[in-house]
């Protein structure tokens, strides 16, 4: 099976105890340097540091210790991604759930727990929630609305989307290789 490596930003479950919350630091606190390594990684997050240093002109001692400092404050994470549809999981679905606002955090907290649930936001408009999901059949797309979704205490509806079709699948988003400019 062949696997992606991809570097993303930590959530709030992953980041290490102690680590800030994502946003609330400066909007950029890492230099430009940090920054490339970060770019180098999310294109293979099996470079080595050598690799690294020699594509950016450091010393791999440099490179070694700041990805060391990326990766223990939460800032990045290097983890094997499989493709979803190479290992059977051809449906994808972005389903809203609305729910009752009382229970809001025990529901998100539930349906984050099930192995379907890629991705989940709390959001606003018609659903208090948004999540990918990914499943093996239409099948189990159907048990997982009528069976794990609808028994969820608080959850009042949901709206199921099926992608028909992916036209681009990443984890990747860039930085910005410059700093903010001042206001």
């Amino acid at each position: 099976m062949r696997t992606d490596r991809n570097v993303r930003v930590g959530t709030d479950r992953d980041r290490p105890e102690g680590a800030n919350p994502p946003g609330t630091g400066p909007a950029f606190p890492y230099d430009a340097v940090d920054r490339r390594v970060i770019a180098l990684l999310q294109r293979d997050g099996r470079t080595s540091n050598t690799a690294i240093a020699r594509e950016l002109g450091l010393a791999e001692a440099t490179v070694r210790r700041r990805i060391a400092r990326l990766l223990d404050s939460g800032t990045i994470r290097v983890v094997a991604v499989p493709s979803p549809h190479m290992v059977g999981l051809t449906l994808s679905a972005i389903i809203g759930i609305s729910c009752d606002l009382q229970r809001l955090d025990e529901v998100a907290q539930t349906v984050a727990g099930l192995t379907e649930t890629r991705y989940l936001g709390y959001s606003t408009g018609a659903s208090d929630l948004i999540i990918e999901a990914f499943f093996y059949s239409h099948q189990h797309l159907l048990d997982f609305l009528t069976q794990k979704i609808a028994s969820i205490p608080g959850v009042t509806r949901t709206e199921t989307n099926i992608i028909l079709k992916v036209a681009k699948f990443s984890f990747e988003w860039e930085l910005p290789l410059e700093e903010e400019p001042k206001r």
